[in-house]
């Protein structure tokens, strides 16, 4: 898997986000976002997942362009900003349901990756009881459970307590050397460097690679 942006840029009612990004993911690394809050990370990402088309420019996965087949990127999982799920439901149930889509896991998959992410405890508590931490364990749980080949999270360890998060670096670090593409953003600069082979900078729309 090969993922290209070439000339992306984006506008909203005239005003630029993103202006002319250049970049290319390739298997078994780890790429890194950093910026201020508002810098225009999290469209970036919305843009990879084919949720905003860009105003001009192309997402190619494998060579195909996502933006004109109008479709959702091949083997791709993201966490874009806050997860959501039914609140009636329980952590376990919400996944369950989301898995029957494509009937590629078991229950056993499911409970196995609620343990990767220290939520197997609370699985069977109804997500509108859920902490904030909680929340995004879930998302994150959501994300790895069908062994996609692409991982896009944004922000990913927020509200997550310190044990879980060093956890969690590790099972990324894994999931890197599997040949997986995996995409973090965050404003926090620790997060990123701890984990990512190459690091951007988003910064008044402008992406830049730090040397």
């Amino acid at each position: 898997m090969k993922i290209r942006l070439i000339n992306v840029s984006k506008e909203f009612k005239k005003v630029p986000v993103l202006k002319n990004v250049n970049l290319e993911f390739e298997e078994g690394k780890i790429y890194g976002f950093v910026g201020r809050n508002g810098s225009g990370k999290s469209v970036l990402l919305k843009i990879m997942c084919n949720f905003y088309e860009p105003t001009t420019g192309e997402v190619l996965y494998d060579g195909v362009d996502i933006v004109k087949a109008k479709t959702y990127p091949p083997e791709t999982r993201a966490l874009i900003e806050s997860p959501s799920f039914l609140p009636d439901l329980t952590g376990f149930e919400n996944l369950k349901l989301l898995a029957a889509i494509q009937h590629k896991i078991s229950d056993e998959d499911i409970v196995k990756t609620l343990k990767l992410v220290n939520l197997d405890d609370e699985m069977n508590k109804k997500y509108s009881n859920y902490s904030l931490g909680m929340k995004q364990k879930l998302g994150i749980a959501q994300v790895l459970m069908e062994n996609p080949k692409v991982i896009i999270l944004d922000e990913p360890f927020n509200g997550v307590e310190n044990e879980t998060v060093k956890k969690l670096r590790k099972v990324l670090l894994d999931e890197k050397e599997k040949g997986k593409i995996i995409i973090l953003a965050s404003h926090i600069k620790d997060d990123i460097e701890e984990l990512a082979d190459v690091v951007y900078e988003v910064d008044a729309g402008n992406v830049t690679e730090r040397k």
